[in-house]
Order: structure tokens, then sequence, then C-alpha cells
């Protein structure tokens, strides 16, 4: 077991990342990185970018390793334990293995491997809250054409294609009153979003698509017609077409139900993200594969309807596979990671280096 990962991983866990507050967390990393020989940091908006020279290598290509530096909520004051080889959190906190571990088995990767072609990384802020970092990260700082993401749950899968994401953003105004003298005087904006809400085909559409509201605010008292509210929805899908029509479709309901109900609405929505693919026979997926194989797992490629950093950088052109790092029910207070799964993972990625620099 490699003491000094886990040892790590657990010391960058407790570092409070939650998106947007990634500054003290990307410092800590410019040190480590530093600390490894790499001429490291940070772009304009605050990603980390760090190069490190070849080593025993054939291969002039550079290749590009990434990880996002941030975590979901709740993710502050997170204290990690260790129980018959598994980490998790205290319970009432994410464990940040998502995607802490995809760093600490990058890092204990770069210091074993002996033989590496020379190697990029990107440390991207706010990837958790959609995708801001890789969206203002300063390409010209990268001269790699193709590489790996380490942000895939499971091992034995490799990610080689993403969703296009709409974010639909909907304000309705109706008009206030008393809820108890005169409600007829008023026109109830909560009840206005919550038909338009009922009204959504909402949940796994089919194979590749999927729509979900996750946020309603609304109202401020008790016995007042609130004459405000707000929802956040998303639509996603493989096809970039099909998505583009399922975000008009869901504007035109809410525009109707809401209008129906009396009240207004103003509808913002914004493409944040554009379906994209690999080939399954692509280099850095079949290197991955062959990788992955020394320590005993045949990985099968996957499309997933979540989306990654891979989305923006195989867009930019950079082809990049999304490999596993071992994290298990990631985003909830159930996160956790078998040392065994990070174990293999740093496997992986030692092979990676070496067959990277044939």
């Amino acid at each position: 077991m490699s003491k000094r990962m886990i040892k790590q991983f657990m010391e960058m866990v407790a570092i409070d990342s939650e998106s947007g507050n990634e500054a003290q967390f990307i410092e800590y990393l410019l040190a480590e990185f530093k600390k490894l020989g790499a001429d490291a940091c940070k772009d304009a908006y605050g990603n980390l970018v760090a190069k490190f020279p070849a080593k025993s290598s054939v291969s002039k290509e550079a290749i590009l390793l990434s990880c996002h530096a941030d975590t979901v909520m709740p993710g502050i004051g997170i204290k990690p334990k260790i129980e018959n080889g598994v980490i998790r959190s205290s319970g009432d906190t994410i464990l940040g293995a998502d995607d802490k571990a995809g760093i600490a088995e990058m890092l204990e990767a770069l210091r074993l491997a002996k033989t590496r072609p020379s190697v990029e990384v990107a440390i991207s802020r706010q990837e958790e809250v959609g995708l801001l970092g890789i969206k203002n990260l300063d390409f010209s700082l990268l001269s790699a054409r193709r590489g790996f993401l380490l942000d895939n749950d499971t091992l034995d899968t490799i990610v080689i294609g993403g969703p296009s994401y709409f974010a639909i953003d909907a304000d309705v105004k109706g008009r206030s009153a008393h809820a108890g003298m005169e409600p007829e005087k008023g026109i109830n904006a909560i009840l206005a979003a919550a038909k338009a809400i009922v009204a959504l085909r909402l949940g796994r559409l089919d194979r590749e698509t999927t729509a979900n509201v996750g946020v309603i605010k609304g109202g401020m008292i008790r016995n007042g017609v609130p004459d405000a509210a707000s929802f956040l929805a998303e639509c996603r899908s493989l096809q970039h077409d099909k998505a583009q029509a399922l975000a008009c479709e869901m504007e035109s309901i809410i525009k109707g139900e809401v209008a129906a109900a009396g009240a207004q609405v103003e509808i913002k929505t914004n493409n944040l993200c554009r379906a994209v693919q690999i080939p399954p026979d692509a280099w850095t997926v079949v290197t991955a594969q062959k990788a992955l194989a020394t320590v005993g797992i045949t990985a099968k490629t996957t499309f997933i309807t979540g989306f990654t950093d891979a989305s923006i950088y195989n867009n930019q052109g950079i082809e990049m596979a999304v490999v596993g790092i071992g994290a298990r029910d990631e985003h909830s207070t159930s996160e956790h990671i078998h040392v065994a799964d990070m174990e293999k993972a740093l496997a992986m990625l030692v092979e990676i280096l070496r067959l990277s620099a044939a």
C-alpha cells in the first residue's frame, strides 16, 4: 500500500474547497507540484497548470493529465477516517474523493514513474457548478493534444462521450396580496411556477436524455400571496439536437403554463456544454485499456449524461478519455473509496505514463 498517497489524500480532503472557494487548495497543490520539479503556475482564472519534463522517453509528444480542485457541498470541515481499507468522512460531509482521489493518484504516479513523456497537468476550478474553470482555462499554456481526465468513478469503464447540457432559469412574476383578506386580488407566483414544473417531462426520458428541476424559491411570508418565485431546471442529451429541442420544449411549456395562471415569466437558457465523443479505438482509450489490463481489469467504453471537463477539452481538439479513480457514492455524505481501488488507479497511471513514453 502506498502509505504516502493515502496520507496525502486524507490531508487534501481536510482542506476546504467547495466550488468557488478553492484558492487555498490550489495554493497547496501549486507548492506540491513545484516540489516534484514542475514548472507550475495559475492562469488568470485561478486554474493550475504544471509541466513536467520527460523521463527516459522515446516519445516527443506531451500528454495531459487533468482533475478538478473543487468539491460539492457539504464540503467544509471534512474529517476523513479509514476503517478496514475504506476511507470515509465522519458522515456529516462528503468525503471529497471526487476529485481529490484523482489528484492524489496523479501526484503519486508522477513520483513513482521511472519512464514518462513530457507531462502537462491542468487542475480546474469550479467544475461542479458548470465547468466554469475549464471554460476559462488559458489553453495557450498547454501544448498536449491528448490526455486523460481522472474523474470517472468506476475503474472498469472509460468515458468517451458526454452530453449537451442546457441550464434553464425561470423567474416568475405574479402579484402580491393578503392571503386571508383579499387573495383574489393576488396572482400566486409559486402556484404558477408549480403548474409549469408539473407540466414538464422530467427524469430519464430515454437512454441518452434527462431533464430535471433542482431548485425552487419563492415567497416571504405565510399569509401573503407571493408575487415572485424562481426555479432552476436543466436538460441534457448525448445528441445535441435532441437536447436543444428539449430545452425549447421546456421553455414553451413554462411560458404557456405561467401565462395560463395569469403570471409572467422571464427565462434564461444557457447551453453550458455541447455533446462530444471520441472513437472507442482512440489512442487514449486503447492506452488506458492496456494499462488497466495490467491490474486485471477489462475496461469497456461508455457514455454518460453527466458532464466533465473532458467535454470542453474534446471540443477544443484535445483528445481526452475519462478514467476511473475508484470513488463511490460521490456527491453524498455516504461517499467513500477503497484503498485497494486507489492502488489500482495508481498502477494504471504509472503504466499509462510508461506506455505514453514509448
